[in-house]
């Protein structure tokens, strides 16, 4: 949307449509509006409690309607009939080809760490906010290292949430940026194995940080994968990792 705006009404119409599709085909199609999220709390606005089965949605904590969402985007990812929702309502689905940019993407290999990427490596880990993050967090850890000996560059610990943040400085080409959404996918499932071994709760958020801006063609795979990104990052001469 070139200018966005409030989406309730955009979101109830959706959340409407649907209902009234279940009621007419006896298949329950789940509420695909919870994919809409807040930038602020990464969950659904309240209206999201008129079109789902829990009553008291809006009176529980954060962490609860997480663990909600989470269900409600499993059930809408797994809906087989996604294709025919869109043609009772007289839409074509969307298709993308990155199959070029996948191609170059699995043929980079590591050449050692830039310069650039240092730097803009090491002030995110010591400017949580300019991923949107609390600035009293402490500073994240550099190069962590999974049990899988897979290494991400930051992570963030915020209590029993793990913060975890790939990311591409503004030499990066577009190809390296497609790998680094592909990397984030890996490091949740990663994260979070090792939280359940661990006997804590798995508890995640994985962010790519890009000091450039993220290529229009790869944000419909970034939303099909969600993954949360965070582009345009300016380090600031101020908090510069030197000073």
């Amino acid at each position: 949307m070139p200018n966005p705006r409030n989406l309730n009404y955009v979101l109830g119409v959706i959340g409407s449509a649907m209902k009234e599709l279940s009621l007419s085909t006896d298949i329950r199609i789940p509420a695909i509006q919870c994919i809409a999220i807040s930038k602020r709390t990464n969950l659904p606005g309240d209206g999201i409690s008129w079109f789902i089965d829990i009553s008291d949605y809006s009176t529980r904590s954060p962490s609860q309607q997480k663990e909600f969402l989470d269900a409600m985007l499993a059930e809408i990812y797994l809906f087989p009939y996604w294709r025919e929702v869109l043609n009772v309502l007289g839409l074509d689905p969307i298709h993308i080809d990155l199959q070029e940019d996948l191609d170059k993407a699995i043929k980079i290999r590591s050449g050692g760490e830039s310069e650039s990427h240092r730097k803009f490596k090491e002030f995110v880990s010591k400017n949580p906010l300019v991923l949107g993050l609390k600035d009293s967090l402490p500073n994240g850890i550099l190069e962590h290292v999974l049990p899988s000996a897979d290494v991400i560059d930051i992570l963030f610990i915020d209590q029993s949430l793990k913060i975890g943040v790939e990311v591409k400085s503004h030499i990066s080409p577009p190809e390296d940026i497609l790998r680094g959404i592909f990397q984030c996918v890996k490091y949740k499932h990663l994260i979070e194995a090792k939280q359940i071994v661990d006997n804590e709760l798995p508890n995640s958020r994985i962010i790519l940080a890009l000091e450039g801006r993220l290529p229009e063609k790869f944000i419909i795979a970034k939303n099909l994968l969600g993954i949360e990104v965070v582009d345009n990052i300016q380090m600031s001469k101020e908090k510069s990792i030197e000073e």
